[in-house]
């Protein structure tokens, strides 16, 4: 049997991007949903949802389903639980605008867990994004109202928590069919949703027909959609790459926040984003020029 043959780059990317546009939706629809609903039971419906609709997608694959991959599953979905979590209540203390920036540090939590846990050297130019992220979170914290308030703590909690759950996928997952460890990581979501719902105080909310609406448009785009694309064509770009292209999210969730829900950023604010935002694309920009320069010498020598 011949291999599939490779997607075009430019079919790739276009995906990719796509997913990123996707992403970037899923600040304002979640905005939107947790004016009115709580942002646990927000969670909770939204990922009972994209459980069922995967669980539909999986119903010829559930015999493959065994304990390996239900234990896997469950250990990436607790930090894809707790992602959720905080990205939701981060959204419901600050703006999508800084929520977006804030939730790209991931980029740089990454060297700083592993340096942690597995002794992998930083570098000097992660280096420098980490005292450039401190410098921009020094700006949003002295840029008047609120400063660095709550909801943006929350948010840069859900950066950690995001690269969490990047590190588990590649320290975690074997040769697992991804259709069902998405499976097994929603119904792991669905379930931390349920018990902070049973443990968190739930106010008195209305289910409006813009909830319901924000709620389909995250199981389905952000959640479902967004994994399947990511899963079948990052596979074909270097994680450098792939990374460059998700720093789009906060683009999106920028335009989203200006010109949707009208919000607007003073001068200390822009000036703090855009730092935050060089400070995670900085590291990322140094890997593919040192990534480039490997497949030039690469390409030189088989000359």
């Amino acid at each position: 049997m011949t291999a599939p043959t490779p997607p075009a780059m430019n079919r790739v990317y276009f995906m990719l991007v796509l997913t990123t546009f996707f992403w970037g939706g899923s600040f304002l629809f979640t905005k939107i949903g947790v004016a009115t609903i709580p942002p646990q039971l927000f969670v909770l419906t939204r990922f009972i949802l994209a459980t069922l609709i995967m669980l539909a997608v999986c119903s010829g694959r559930l015999r493959k389903l065994d304990s390996g991959t239900i234990v896997r599953g469950m250990k990436v979905g607790t930090a894809l639980g707790l992602t959720n979590m905080s990205f939701v209540f981060g959204i419901q203390g600050t703006s999508i605008s800084r929520a977006g920036i804030l939730n790209n540090l991931f980029v740089l939590f990454i060297p700083v867990i592993t340096k942690l846990i597995w002794r992998d050297r930083i570098g000097r130019v992660n280096m420098v994004g980490i005292a450039l992220a401190v410098a921009g979170i020094g700006l949003l914290a002295t840029s008047g109202g609120n400063g660095f308030n709550r909801g943006d703590i929350v948010s840069t909690f859900c950066a950690f928590m995001i690269a969490c759950h990047i590190i588990s996928v590649s320290k975690v997952l074997k040769n697992d069919d991804v259709f069902l460890i998405s499976l097994v990581q929603f119904a792991t979501v669905s379930l931390i949703a349920g018990i902070a719902t049973l443990l968190l105080p739930l106010p008195e909310f209305k289910l409006t027909s813009t909830a319901i609406m924000s709620i389909v448009y995250c199981a389905v785009f952000p959640t479902v959609f967004c994994f399947t694309l990511q899963n079948m064509y990052q596979r074909y770009v270097t994680p450098t790459r792939a990374g460059l292209v998700y720093t789009l999210d906060p683009v999106w969730s920028l335009i989203a926040g200006f010109f949707v829900l009208g919000e607007r950023l003073n001068g200390r604010e822009w000036l703090g984003c855009g730092i935050i935002f060089m400070a995670a694309l900085l590291p990322l920009l140094y890997r593919l020029s040192a990534e480039s320069r490997l497949i030039r010498m690469y390409i030189d020598r088989k000359v």
